[in-house]
This record gives C-alpha cells, sequence and structure tokens, in this order.
C-alpha cells in the first residue's frame, strides 16, 4: 500500500511546514504510512467510534485513522507548528477531524467527547507517556470514558505495563495497569521507522478496560505501590513505612507476610493492602 489517501506524503507535509520534531517535547515523527495504517488497524473496528489521539505532529496516524472509517478524531496537539498540517487534513475529511491545541495532561476528556465513550489511539510523546497512561488507569468514574487505547511506548515501558509477577519488569506500572485493564503487547516497532531514530525499540500496546475491576481507591493503590516499589528489595515490614500507618496491622489485615517484598505480591495482593490502608488511615 502506497499512500492511505489523497494527501501529500508525510516527508512532504513536514518539509513544509518545517516541522523538525523536538527534543523537548519528545516528539519521534513516523513517516510510514503503511505503519501508521497497521496501529490504526489494531484499534478497529472504528466505524461509528470517536478517538482521541495525542500528540499526532504532522497527522500520519491521523490520516490512518480516518482512512479507516473513524468516526470522528480528536487530535490534541501541543506544538503549534503542527496545527497548519491537520488543519489540511480536517479540510480533507470535513466534519471528522477536530483539532485542540493544548496539553493532554490537563485535557477535560469527557468535556470534549460527550456523553459518548471513545477510543484512545496515540503514538505517545515519551515524556509524557506513563505520566498519561497512569492518568487514564486512575480516572474516574469506572469504566471509564474509554473502551480501549491502543497505545506506542518504549519496549521498556511495554514490558513494565504488561508484566506479571516474578516478571524483572513487574512494578507499579503493571499493578495499576493490571488492576483495571487487561495488556497486550501487539507488535514491536524498530527504531528505523522513526524521525529521528531514537536508541531504543518501540512497542504497540492494546488495553482494554475491565468491566468490574475488584473495588479499591485508585489513589490509595498509587499511594502504596509507589511506597513497596520505592523500595522494591526491602521486606515490606520496611518499605511501607513511609505511609505512615502501622505497618503490622496492615500486612496482617491484607494476609501478607511481613517479610514479604513487592516483587512477590500480585495485583488482589496490593489491592488488598490498598483496602486496609484506606481503613486506617480513616481510624
Amino acid at each position: 500500500m502506497g499512500s492511505i489517501d489523497d494527501l501529500p506524503p508525510l516527508r512532504d507535509v513536514i518539509r513544509k511546514h518545517e516541522l523538525r520534531p523536538k527534543k523537548s517535547l519528545g516528539q519521534n515523527f513516523l513517516h510510514d504510512l503503511n505503519l501508521t495504517a497497521r496501529i490504526a488497524r489494531a484499534a478497529e473496528p472504528l466505524e461509528s467510534v470517536t478517538v482521541i489521539e495525542v500528540g499526532p505532529g504532522p497527522g500520519g496516524l491521523t490520516r490512518a485513522l480516518l482512512s479507516l472509517g473513524a468516526r470522528r478524531v480528536v487530535a490534541i496537539e501541543r506544538d503549534e507548528r503542527a496545527i497548519g498540517a491537520l488543519q489540511e487534513i480536517s479540510d480533507h475529511y470535513p466534519g471528522r477531524l477536530e483539532i485542540v491545541s493544548g496539553d493532554a495532561l490537563e485535557a477535560d476528556y469527557n468535556a470534549l467527547i460527550g456523553p459518548e465513550r471513545c477510543r484512545i489511539v496515540a503514538n505517545l510523546p515519551y515524556n509524557v507517556g506513563t505520566a498519561l497512561l497512569i492518568q487514564w488507569l486512575t480516572a474516574e468514574p469506572w469504566p471509564p470514558f474509554y473502551d480501549r487505547m491502543v497505545l506506542m511506548f518504549q519496549r521498556e515501558v511495554a514490558e513494565r505495563i504488561v508484566a506479571r509477577v516474578g516478571d524483572d519488569a513487574y512494578g507499579r506500572l503493571a499493578v495499576l495497569a493490571g488492576w483495571r485493564t487487561d495488556a497486550k503487547i501487539l507488535f514491536d516497532v524498530a527504531p528505523s521507522a522513526f524521525v529521528p531514530p531514537p536508541s531504543i525499540t518501540s512497542s504497540v500496546v492494546r488495553l482494554e478496560p475491565r468491566d468490574t475491576p475488584i473495588p479499591c481507591d485508585a489513589n490509595a493503590l498509587q499511594r502504596v505501590t509507589e511506597a513497596a516499589f520505592g523500595q522494591r528489595r526491602k521486606m515490606l515490614r520496611q518499605s511501607l513505612k513511609s505511609l505512615a500507618v502501622d505497618t503490622a496491622a496492615l500486612l496482617g489485615a491484607a494476609g501478607i507476610e511481613p517479610t514479604a517484598r513487592a516483587e512477590e505480591i500480585d495485583v488482589p495482593g496490593f489491592v488488598a493492602l490498598a483496602q486496609e490502608y484506606v481503613k486506617l488511615k480513616n481510624q
């Protein structure tokens, strides 16, 4: 497939708008429209779906989403230089692309999409990808404002998202993702696909929200996992002292051995800790 639409090749768009990737914005542009189409297909079916895209840059993935039938794409772009290129895509697909100039970390997603659920599909800027994912994983109320996420991360981050107990990459991000979603790495993307090429491989990850995750306060779970994995090699009776509660009582109520370490506790175990942490804090 040489092209996905009648718009100019991405290299020409980038040259026309002088879109040199900025390291300060974590930008690495994808030039290959076949690859952007593969990412978009991972989010199908797209008909009747509103898609949130973060950091579209020159719009390669945006074009793929629209050409594959997304009813509406809301593209959040912090880089003002990219707005002109995105506007040309909007003109090509009248009424289907909404360009939002701003910071995705500060966006009000419910206001952007209205009462319907959306799908999040993005080649996330490396410098904010993890922060955005945690924000979306801890969204309230649950089920969230999205029905699926298809996101590209550095391979190392992707491995931390899908890790299980016993994996070297198992940590706070795996607990938060495993608590509320079913996450899977779909495929890798070589550094040579980007301009400029990063030093590491990237991976596309699909996250499907669970309808009924174990009830738990998201802030408490973040606090507990932050304390536990902040000193992951120490026993929990030591690493959880920063929570400022009776650590022995907390571990006992959650049914966890005081000598256990964070890397040995599965997602239900951390949820139990968070539940008991809230009880102790409210006493």
